[in-house]
Formats: structure tokens, sequence, C-alpha cells
């Protein structure tokens, strides 16, 4: 089993920058891959995600402005987000893959982009 800890959501103006953190524990040995969702009512997608060899991926929104890392030490991934805009504001959930097709979510944290 794999726990995640999401930290580091709130409300920023537009144009302001955010760091999110979600933080692995349990056997985190077995995670091959993490990301970054966000919840909006009714849908939930993919911000962007990055692999145990830091190969990352990105949706189409949020390119050039955001910047996922992954510190393997530390069990932790990281979202940058930078000139956030309104339509950015949503929950953004860590989710986390095993090597053997176990997939764990966190329980997420609000960013809210509003002036």
């Amino acid at each position: 089993q794999v726990q995640l800890v999401e930290s580091g959501g709130g409300l920023v103006q537009p144009g302001g920058s955010l760091r999110l953190s979600c933080a692995a524990s349990g056997s985190t040995f077995s995670i091959r891959s993490m990301g970054w969702y966000r919840q909006a009512p009714g849908e939930r997608r993919l911000v962007a995600s990055i692999t145990s060899g830091g190969v990352s991926n990105y949706a189409d929104s949020v390119k050039g402005r955001f910047t996922i890392s992954r510190d393997n030490a530390k069990n932790t991934v990281y979202l940058q987000m930078n000139i956030l805009k309104p339509e950015d504001t949503a929950v953004y959930i860590c989710k986390a893959v095993s090597g053997i097709g176990g997939i764990y979510w966190g329980q997420g944290t609000q960013v809210t982009v509003s002036s």
C-alpha cells in the first residue's frame, strides 16, 4: 500500500505562483510513476505526470507554466505552478502508480485563483 499526502494549495491572484507537494509513504519502492490531476465538477483530468526515471508529461493547457519534479530520495513529487489563471482553480489530487498496476490517490488540495 502507498499513502499520499498533498500540501501547498491555497488562494492566489491571477498571474501568481504556487508549489504543490505530494509525499508518499508505505511501499514507495513499488512506485513507477506519480502525477497530479485536477478535479472539477464532473471530471478529473491529468495535469502532469512523471516516471521514476524522470520522464514528464503535461496537459496542453499547462505546458510552459507548470513544472513537475520528483525527489526519489524523499518520495515526494512537486508541481510548480506559475502564471496561474482562474481556470486553474480546482482540487489538485496526487496519484501514484505501482509497477504491478496498483493505483493510489491522495485526498487533494484546493487551489483557487482569484482576484
